[in-house]
């Protein structure tokens, strides 16, 4: 199983199955890997509710770039990072988009609830954000 991470603290995961890119059809939650092009949801993006973006390694950061361009494609849904990201990236996963986090068990026992709380308070630091302002 795995935990939601978000800025309140850990949850458990529902039982659900989210049907991958290739099978979109008529769903509105996908999976989408580290290495899909998001500009192929342009044209039903609007009807999708969660996208969970997968995490292959937590040192590989390629999917922080997807769940930006995401949302610079005007995706409003849930945005879910997925796999071993940790409790480090937490603020970075945040300010590119994403709503939440979903961990492995085994990450979650690692890294408590109280370190990844501890970086709730990503906006506080959002350099970005006070640039554009």
């Amino acid at each position: 199983m795995s935990v939601i991470v978000t800025d309140t603290g850990f949850t458990p995961v529902a039982d659900t199955t989210n049907p991958g890119l290739a099978d979109l059809g008529s769903g509105t939650a996908l999976d989408m890997a580290h290495t899909d092009d998001p500009a192929l949801l342009e044209p039903v993006i609007a009807q999708l509710t969660l996208i969970r973006v997968t995490f292959p390694a937590f040192n590989d950061g390629r999917a922080f770039t997807i769940g930006r361009r995401l949302r610079m494609l005007g995706y409003t849904g849930e945005l879910r990072a997925y796999g071993p990201v940790i409790a480090d990236q937490y603020a970075m996963a945040r300010r590119v988009g994403f709503d939440a986090v979903e961990i492995p068990d085994t990450l979650a026992e690692r890294q408590p609830e109280d370190q990844w709380k501890f970086r709730a308070n990503w906006k506080a630091h959002d350099y970005q954000s006070r640039l554009r302002a």
